[in-house]
């Protein structure tokens, strides 16, 4: 921007716009919008008689979005029970600035109540949503724990509800503990209470369970419980969540998204906790079995060992022992026998042979008064006669005259020399001896 040239007015600090200039440069932006068509729920009526304009808030149902109506008394007197809190409307309005406050609001020219068919047509059409997107499956639904720390209960202040839930848990549990956050459960209010309740409870560590409660009532009673911000709030949390809320036949999209769903408070406050006396009983009874089991498990280990130490092997156990030691002592004794039947043997065997031998052998002969002549070989000294094999003479024609003789006899041995020879036969005590070979006769001869 050249120099000396003035800024266009509201564009910098030198040259501000006053505040009825921009209000009413709004007032002219808005007024040029044309008239719409808005759902929601009424939130606050205010309709003072003597007045003629009613002032209404209308909320988003699904968000924590408000606008605020402006809607002639005559208008809200036609429409009768329609304006009413809490109820779902369709409104017809233009937007419009007040320049005094500097606040907008529509200025509604007509109301028209949403009807039952279409709340319910537009609850199925959420419910098929949530439905694919897996709010609904069975498989994300988390078990409640058997017995809680505390339980978390959202429910409407001083309810038959809230009195339902604690007192038929604490008749089953008398040492159950809650957490009660109170909040609407119908009307305009009661969707974003309840899901600030929610987020309480679900940071609180002690809590394990949050339970969702309401008595019975009307569809339109009951629309919060089908919102889609609370379904979706509750699919969220962390914490298992309880939906009890109205009767049998009330089914809520709350009800297919908790993780439980009881058709009555009464039920939810029984399905909390586990009732003290069922399991006073159930434990006496399992101490029961397990008593009965440890009495025959003992007897049974009992019998088994009665029959172990019965078993000889542990009854006696030296039995064994001395029997090997009996049978070691039989086969000594049988070893023992044995052998000195072997030797008595050997030594009877040693003693025939020892008479047979005494008996066969030379010393026998010459005790019972014969000799054994052996000749002397010429050269042999008289000296070595003792130690040398001198040729035995058996026969007469076998030594010469002169010749040397050695007689061995019973205790020794003499020497003789050959004279001459002598014919057995002339002896009369003595056997008839055999004629001599002719060459011993012409020896004899020879030699006379």
């Amino acid at each position: 921007m050249s120099a000396g040239t003035d800024p266009r007015p509201g564009q910098s600090e030198d040259s501000p716009w006053p505040v009825r200039t921009v209000a009413r440069k709004i007032a002219e932006w808005v007024d040029r919008l044309g008239a719409v068509w808005i759902e929601g729920q009424l939130a606050q009526v205010t309709a003072r008689a003597g007045t003629g304009t009613a002032f209404l808030v209308l909320r988003d149902p699904a968000a924590d979005v408000s606008v605020q109506l402006t809607v002639p008394m005559s208008l809200v007197r036609e429409q009768g029970p329609v304006v009413a809190e809490g109820n779902r409307v369709i409104v017809h309005g233009k937007p419009s600035f007040y320049l005094g406050r500097g606040t907008l609001s529509i200025r509604v020219d007509a109301i028209r109540a949403v009807g039952l068919g279409e709340l319910l047509a537009r609850i199925e059409r959420l419910r098929a949503l949530l439905a694919a997107e897996g709010l609904f499956d069975p498989a994300r639904k988390r078990r409640l724990p058997f017995l809680p720390n505390r339980i978390g209960l959202v429910t409407g202040r001083s309810s038959a509800a809230e009195h339902d839930v604690v007192s038929n848990a604490e008749a089953r549990w008398p040492a159950v503990r809650f957490r009660i956050e109170n909040t609407a459960t119908q009307g305009g209010l009661a969707v974003p209470q309840i899901v600030a309740a929610l987020e309480t409870l679900d940071r609180d560590p002690e809590v394990d369970v949050i339970v969702l409660a309401r008595g019975g009532g009307s569809v339109e009673d009951l629309l919060p419980f089908s919102d889609e911000t609370l379904c979706r709030a509750v699919a969220a949390c962390r914490t298992p969540v309880v939906s009890a809320i109205g009767h049998e036949p009330d089914t809520p999209l709350v009800d297919h998204v908790a993780d439980l769903r009881c058709s009555t408070p009464t039920e939810a406050g029984r399905r909390l906790v586990p009732d003290l006396a069922e399991e006073v009983h159930r434990i006496g009874m399992l101490r029961d079995r397990a008593r009965r089991a440890l009495h025959g498990w003992v007897d049974r280990e009992q019998r088994v060992l009665a029959g172990l130490r019965a078993r000889p092997v542990l009854a006696e156990p030296l039995r064994g022992l001395d029997r090997r030691h009996e049978e070691l002592q039989r086969l000594r004794a049988s070893t023992r026998a044995a052998v000195e039947r072997r030797i008595d043997r050997g030594e009877t065997d040693v003693a025939h042979l020892r008479a047979r031998l005494t008996t066969l052998g030379p010393a026998a002969t010459l005790a019972r008064g014969y000799a054994i002549v052996a000749r002397v070989p010429a050269g042999v000294a008289p000296a070595d006669e003792a130690g040398a094999v001198l040729p035995i003479l058996t026969a007469v024609g076998q030594t010469s005259a002169g010749e040397r003789l050695r007689i061995r006899v019973g205790d020794g041995a003499v020497h003789a020399v050959v004279t001459g020879e002598e014919d057995a036969r002339g002896e009369n005590d003595g056997p008839t001896p055999e004629p001599a070979p002719k060459s011993s006769a012409r020896k004899r001869k020879a030699a006379q």
